[in-house]
């Protein structure tokens, strides 16, 4: 899209840029939210001995990184390159992997040493302010990534909506944990891995802002 290109369809373009300066304003919104969220639910997951919680709170990294990315995609003269939404896709798709191998790692560990979660006050309160929130997010950034035809953008907003039900998966886990079933956390903290996995194939292939 050329300068002439914009004056020849000025409504259009014009909604476009609008559009692709909400996505840059979204990313730091939601950068700043994770930097929070982060540090917290570390804090709580490592206090509870909770893979679930740490490995949430750690996914909230690999959000930041995809909102690094779509940054980038917004920024200067790579607004209006198809290179760069290539290779911000890819990106996101590659973020969306790089949990897996960790939380699977963490669960094995636990389970050979033993280790059972415990209840989380903290854990719970910033979990339960992450479901309410973080799906607004994914679902401003995904209708972005429509109107935009990114599926980097859309991508992030997947995560954002990811990250709330995990949220929801975590809460569910430090509940039944208090009823004695141990097993719910690590089996949440595999099924988050599972769907990472998942998201990262479907951002790969550039059908997150398809659906």
């Amino acid at each position: 899209m050329s300068e002439q290109r914009i004056h020849e369809r000025p409504a259009v373009s014009a909604e476009w840029l609008g559009d692709a300066r909400a996505a840059r304003v979204l990313a730091l919104v939601t950068l700043g939210w994770l930097g929070v969220e982060s540090t917290l639910g570390l804090v709580a997951g490592m206090a509870a001995h909770s893979v679930a919680l740490i490995g949430w709170a750690l996914s909230a990294l690999v959000e930041a990184a995809a909102s690094l990315i779509v940054l980038w995609r917004f920024t200067g003269s790579r607004t209006l390159s198809p290179r760069a939404e290539g290779t911000a896709r890819r990106a996101v798709a590659v973020s969306f992997w790089l949990l897996a191998p960790y939380l699977v790692a963490h669960v094995a560990y636990d389970l050979g040493e033993g280790h059972r979660a415990a209840p989380s006050v903290l854990g719970i309160v910033v979990t339960a302010v992450s479901l309410a929130g973080m799906p607004v997010l994914g679902v401003a950034k995904r209708r972005l990534g429509r109107r935009l035809g990114s599926a980097a953008t859309a991508g992030e907003g997947t995560q954002n909506l990811i990250c709330g039900a995990m949220a929801a998966g975590v809460l569910a886990g430090l509940w039944l944990n208090t009823l004695g079933w141990w097993w719910a956390d690590p089996a949440m903290a595999l099924a988050l891995a599972a769907v990472g996995v998942r998201e990262g194939a479907r951002a790969w292939r550039g059908h997150a802002c398809c659906h």
